[in-house]
């Protein structure tokens, strides 16, 4: 029986207003559908639950979207069919820890809320529910920026709510910023991100505006309505940034992400770490093994990735007709897959993908990529598999050799090759 862990991502569709920078799987006014995509994101999790039940799920993350959203009455709806439909335990203790962080004994249940969306009483009924991690999109404490950003809140809106989600009981938050704003000054930033550390949040993501193709910034940027982000701007940003945060006491444990010790998200490191994770809702991709660490070690699977539909009309009608035709939970995972007709994007992935998916998600984390593991689960070395490109990065600054935990050796990013992480990870990608 697999045993081996499996975290879950949900994925909630619905905002308020779509920011001008997003492109994520996304919608405004779309409120009629919010209940029967829940019943439908509860059946998933139900033919899903049939299927990988045995397995431990240590984390579970609310994404969107905008999860905040959705009434308490339907986020404690889900929390129940969570527990009815998966075996939610709480993994071993993070090596990333100094000791037990908080919470480190629970499974930990992360929501993404937006500061305009939410009061103390949600929050306590957030907290209520089992929802024990929880994570503002704060992104400015400039009111101006914020409205640029197209943000629903403003910058003493979203303070309160910081302040009411430690009321509630949260004692692991995180907030989201965005630097490299179009033509934004070195001391607005600054400005931001000191306030910010005055509240003291457990974690904090901090994040450079990037350009995404079919959002309305790039239509602005195209039509000469505001300029370009200034890439040499947010590279003094960023570095400003580690420098500031770790004089704070806070550690970077990932390119984008600081955290008190111990307060790591541990379902992101997941990701990093290239673990498995089941996606649910609209556009929600996973990787899925099939078959856990037995079967990889044969050689015999490299797993899945997939994705369900995109479409929020076109997953609720597709989930519907999943559960009356039934999934049979014995089937090999392919065939799973087939089964699941909100399932729309099937990968079995070569070798090589598999291994550049590990060596690019572990290169993100200060700790890096460590040798014997990736040997280990892919049977070749890192350097058999990528010599020449690792020593052309080592040569040229972006890469070095750590030796993190004093037993095994790692490959991990320079503080120049973090500035230039694109660089590295297109070196490692198959023909």
């Amino acid at each position: 029986m697999d045993r081996e862990p499996l975290s879950l991502y949900l994925h909630i569709p619905f905002c308020s207003l779509k920011c001008a920078y997003c492109d994520f799987n996304s919608y405004a006014g779309l409120d009629d559908l919010i209940e029967p995509y829940c019943d439908a994101l509860i059946e998933e999790m139900r033919l899903w639950g049939g299927v990988v039940r045995p397995r431990p799920v240590p984390t579970v993350f609310f994404g969107g979207g905008t999860p905040s959203l959705l009434p308490l009455a339907q986020i404690e709806r889900i929390m129940g069919a969570l527990r009815e439909s998966f075996a939610l335990e709480p993994s071993p203790p993070s090596p990333l820890s100094r000791g037990a962080g908080e919470g480190e004994n629970e499974v930990e249940v992360s929501l993404e809320a937006n500061p305009g969306t939410v009061d103390l009483e949600c929050l306590r009924g957030l907290r209520a529910a089992g929802v024990n991690r929880i994570s503002f999109g704060v992104q400015s404490f400039h009111d101006d920026e914020l409205a640029a950003l197209d943000r629903i809140h403003s910058a003493e809106e979203a303070v309160q709510c910081y302040r009411w989600a430690r009321e509630a009981g949260f004692e692991r938050i995180n907030l989201d910023f965005i630097y490299g704003l179009s033509e934004q000054p070195m001391g607005r930033w600054q400005h931001t991100l000191e306030r910010a550390i005055d509240l003291a949040p457990d974690h904090m993501s901090l994040y450079a505006l990037t350009v995404e193709e079919g959002t309305k910034l790039a239509y602005d940027i195209d039509h000469g309505r505001v300029p370009e982000p200034d890439g040499d701007v947010q590279a003094a940003m960023y570095e400003w940034s580690c420098e500031r945060m770790a004089a704070a006491g806070y550690e970077q444990y990932e390119i984008s992400n600081w955290a008190r010790p111990g307060q790591e998200c541990r379902h992101n490191l997941v990701y990093w770490r290239n673990g498995e994770w089941l996606g649910l809702g609209p556009g929600a991709h996973s990787h899925w093994g099939g078959g856990g660490r037995r079967k990889r070690e044969e050689g015999r699977s490299n797993g899945f990735r997939f994705a369900d539909v995109y479409s929020p009309r076109r997953y609720i009608e597709l989930v519907t007709e999943t559960a009356a035709e039934g999934v049979d939970t014995g089937a090999e995972p392919l065939e799973v897959l087939r089964q699941m007709r909100q399932v729309t994007y099937v990968e079995e992935q070569a070798a090589d993908a598999a291994m550049a998916d590990a060596a690019i998600l572990g290169l993100r984390l200060n700790e890096g990529l460590d040798l014997a593991g990736f040997e280990q689960r892919y049977g070749v070395g890192l350097e058999a598999a990528y010599g020449p490109a690792l020593a052309e990065m080592t040569e040229a600054g972006l890469l070095e050799r750590a030796n993190p935990d004093g037993h095994g050796g790692a490959v991990r990013l320079t503080a120049r090759g973090r500035l230039l992480a694109n660089e590295v990870f297109v070196q490692l990608l198959p023909d």
